[in-house]
């Protein structure tokens, strides 16, 4: 007998982030006769509805999808597939088409919700702001979802492509992604990118030169007599003053991943904090962290970590402190974007609305007035418009907020300032 022989190794499947596959989803819809509750998944029931030739068939195809007509659902880049039980034995294969989006259209996309942490921090808790979803033409319109089907019916959508629109709707409310998959890039490629965007932006932060400083040559400062054992001279040359203490702690480098290793985010969350106290002690001589409440504390942790929530880590680390304390990982992300704005202070301005005593506060819209801003409203420490805010912190700074207009959904943005057009100057990137 020969001696056994291994076979050639198996190989694992690779994720496929182009291909997402949904079990038959359970007969259901809303009270009012939706199937969708978000505004991006109506829009999408709206778009086939919009171009419909017939509403006995949209009708016939609400019915369909209510009574659980529609088998298991497959999304890939511009397709939406799914078979669709009907009046005859074997189920139809119904699908819906639609334009994927261009490279240049991902790349405005990215940009858009790179540049506001609200938005990154929407998309992680599943809602799609609209501001960016009209960046590029991410929902469809009329005319933009194609039907097709194995059906004898050339209705315009046919009864079993409407249940399947209807059906789809409720995967676009559970979870926003499955829309981006449809238009072309799976939710990793997605996220991957906006981490890389993250790391570039915090590199060029901490890469730019230091400014050069005086120094002593070490031969020099150290210079002895002739003579054997002598002690070093005492009249040499000055030393430099010490360096001045940096403007902000320093990031640790980004830890490999190791089976053998430690986690690497523990890792990086140790170092960070090391280095945060360490620059607290050097700069005020104490430790900032003995007065914080938990609250606070799980905030700085967070906002210490370059991440925002993106990777798989960092988002387990936005869940797991926000959950500790009865909060949502956007909580935690509208928080670590007003810390990292203005520390303690600016926690507290986002959280925190109260009177604010006669002086600045009432000299700040003549001011504005004055810059061509006259449109701001006040309500107690805050100056609003449709889509900008200016609140007035009790540290004597004014902090920017922005919404997308008429959504009451304030982000901090800019940098603070003691007068208020130029914290309006800072929101507005002037």
């Amino acid at each position: 007998m020969s001696p056994h022989r291994p076979g050639p190794a198996r190989r694992v499947p690779l994720h496929d982030d182009h291909r997402r596959s949904f079990p038959q989803l359970a007969p259901a819809q809303h009270a009012d006769g939706r199937f969708a509750a978000t505004w991006w998944g109506n829009a999408w029931v709206e778009a086939l509805e919009d171009t419909a030739l017939d509403p006995a068939r949209l009708a016939r195809g609400r019915a369909y999808a209510s009574t659980g007509h529609v088998d298991a659902i497959t999304v890939t880049p511009g397709r939406v597939v799914a078979y669709v039980h009907g009046s005859r034995p074997r189920p139809y294969r119904a699908e819906i088409r639609l334009r994927v989006l261009g490279d240049d259209d991902w790349e405005r996309f990215l940009d858009a919700a790179a540049a506001r942490p609200d938005h990154i921090a929407a998309l992680l808790d599943k809602d799609v702001p609209h501001a960016l979803a009209a960046a590029v033409d991410l929902l469809p319109g009329p005319g933009d979802l194609i039907p097709d089907c194995s059906c004898p019916d050339h209705g315009y959508p046919c009864k079993h492509t409407a249940a399947l629109c209807y059906q789809a709707a409720r995967l676009l409310d559970e979870d926003p992604f499955v829309l981006f998959l449809m238009r072309g890039r799976g939710e990793q490629e997605i996220l991957a990118a906006l981490s890389h965007r993250n790391a570039t932006r915090a590199a060029a932060e901490t890469t730019a030169a230091p400014p050069r400083m005086p120094t002593v040559p070490a031969r020099d400062a150290l210079a002895r007599t002739s003579a054997p054992g002598a002690r070093p001279l005492m009249d040499g040359p000055a030393l430099p003053p010490p360096l001045p203490a940096p403007d902000r702690p320093g990031r640790p480098p980004v830890y490999p991943e190791d089976p053998e290793a430690p986690d690497p985010l523990a890792l990086e969350l140790l170092a960070t904090e090391a280095a945060a106290r360490a620059h607290a002690f050097l700069v005020t001589g104490h430790d900032p962290v003995a007065s914080l409440t938990p609250w606070q504390d799980a905030v700085r942790l967070a906002a210490a970590h370059p991440g925002s929530g993106l990777t798989a880590s960092t988002r387990a680390l936005y869940r797991d402190l926000a959950a500790a304390l009865d909060r949502t990982p956007a909580d935690l992300a509208r928080a670590v974007a007003a810390w990292r704005q203005g520390g303690p202070a600016g926690l507290a301005v986002l959280e925190e609305a109260w009177d604010p005593p006669a002086g600045p506060f009432d000299r700040a819209r003549p001011a504005l007035i004055a810059a061509d801003f006259p449109h701001f409203r006040p309500w107690r420490n805050r100056l609003s418009t449709r889509s900008l805010q200016l609140r007035y912190g009790r540290d004597g700074l004014w902090y920017g907020y922005e919404s997308d207009p008429d959504r009451e959904d304030w982000w901090p943005r800019g940098f603070p300032d003691a007068d208020p057009v130029g914290a309006l100057a800072a929101l507005l990137g002037r």
